[in-house]
């Protein structure tokens, strides 16, 4: 599903996670957030938002359609686009929420036509 939010087309990616190594595991790592230096972002130099650096095959972020370079604008319903490394990954993480829900963009998403 494509969405207008903010201005900036996204779609909305449902993540549930997995047992994995005695934990439950996204299969997606993240890269990024406002304490990191933009200059060496390698998906969108400049840019200090949250980007899925890595992406496990055949996990559930592959399943679910994440890809490797999406920009994560909101998780559970909690704006990212202003957030710390480490913070992101908190909420990313969190044991107790069995499903992420994702707002994200990615270079060629096209608004919906009205």
């Amino acid at each position: 599903m494509v969405d207008q939010g903010e201005g900036i087309p996204c779609i909305v990616i449902e993540v549930v996670k997995e047992p994995r190594n005695g934990k439950a595991g996204l299969g997606f790592s993240i890269g990024g957030g406002i304490d990191q230096d933009p200059a060496k972002n390698p998906i969108a130099p400049n840019d200090n938002g949250i980007f899925v650096t890595n992406i496990q095959p055949g996990g559930p972020a592959e399943r679910a359609g994440l890809r490797y370079g999406d920009k994560i604008l909101e998780a559970n319903g909690l704006d990212l686009t202003m957030a710390t490394h480490k913070h992101a990954v908190k909420l990313l993480s969190k044991e107790r929420d069995p499903r992420v829900l994702m707002k994200v963009t990615r270079p060629g998403l096209v608004p919906p036509q009205q």
